[in-house]
This record gives C-alpha cells, structure tokens and sequence, in this order.
C-alpha cells in the first residue's frame, strides 16, 4: 500500500514538473519557459466606439387610458370580461371569470399613491341548470308476461365412475 502511494506521489510530482527525469535538463522540463508564437500575418482591428445621441422618451405627467375586454365562447365555454381606466395615479378596474365549476369570480380593485393597491374578489354561486328530462310514454299494446324457469339440469350415471372406491376399478394386473 504504501509502495503504491509512493509511486502515485512521484507520478504526480514528475506530472506537475517539480521532479524531471533525470536525463533531461530543469529548464526543458519546466513548464514556465514554453512560449508559444503569436499567428502570423493575422491582424485584428480594434473595435471603434461610436456615440449614438439617444433622444429622451416623451414623459406625460398625467398618463389616461381606457381598456376592456370581452370574451364568450359558446364552443368552449368560456366566459371572461376585463375593464380598466387610469387617471393620472389612480388606477381602477374589474375583471371576471367563469371558474372551472361554475361559479364566477369577479375581482375589483383600485390603486393610487395613498392607498396602494386594493383589490375586493367576490365569487358568485355556480349556476345550475336543471336537465330536461324527457318522460317515458309507455306502448299502447301488452306483452305476455315473461316467466323464467330453471335450466333443466341433466344427472348422469356411469357405472365406471362414483366415491371412495365405489365403482371404480383399479389398475388391472396382466400377468
């Protein structure tokens, strides 16, 4: 174990160009006198910086929008509608959504520099529609009634086959 380690140790050492062998001089051993030569005939421009005048966006001191939206989809099913308008910092909306079991949820919030942002959710029952169920109309004629009877149950009797020996032969001796 320990010749292994010590041979493991030396490798690395001789790797690593702290022990060269010793028919080769410290210095081409050694890595740190390599150099390497630069490309030939190869010449590289230096990158030139250009200065772009940026022109500053237009600043609105008192920003106004209106927006909404509506979707229904009678193939799908869905159902949602959005409406917001800001006036300056404040900012007020609404939207809805018909949620996957019915039941629609309407989210109101507003938001200014006072208050921060609040929102009121409320959720409405889903809606239940009530099947329409087409009533049975019995036929006009009568059948006989249908009477049911046991299948006939067949009892064979073999003289070769029975229980506990009883009628049944044993292997036959030829001799």
């Amino acid at each position: 174990m320990i010749k292994a380690f010590v041979v493991l140790a030396l490798a690395a050492a001789t790797n690593a160009g702290v022990v060269g062998p010793a028919y080769m001089p410290a210095q081409v051993n050694s890595f740190k006198n390599i150099g390497y030569a630069a490309p030939v005939g190869v010449g590289y421009a230096a990158p030139v910086a250009k200065a772009v005048a940026v022109a500053p966006e237009p600043y609105d001191p008192h920003p106004q929008y209106n927006y909404g939206y509506s979707v229904s989809d009678g193939l799908t099913g869905d159902s949602k509608t959005a409406h917001e308008t800001r006036d300056g910092d404040v900012v007020k909306g609404q939207y809805s959504l018909v949620e996957p079991d019915g039941a629609v949820r309407t989210v109101t919030y507003t938001a200014d520099p006072v208050n921060g942002f609040n929102a009121v959710v409320d959720r409405s029952a889903p809606v239940v529609q009530k099947a329409v169920v087409a009533k049975a109309i019995a036929p006009a004629y009568a059948h006989a009634p249908v009477g049911y009877a046991a299948a006939p149950v067949a009892k064979l009797a073999h003289p070769g086959l029975g229980y506990a020996g009883v009628g049944v032969a044993g292997p036959a001796y030829l001799g």
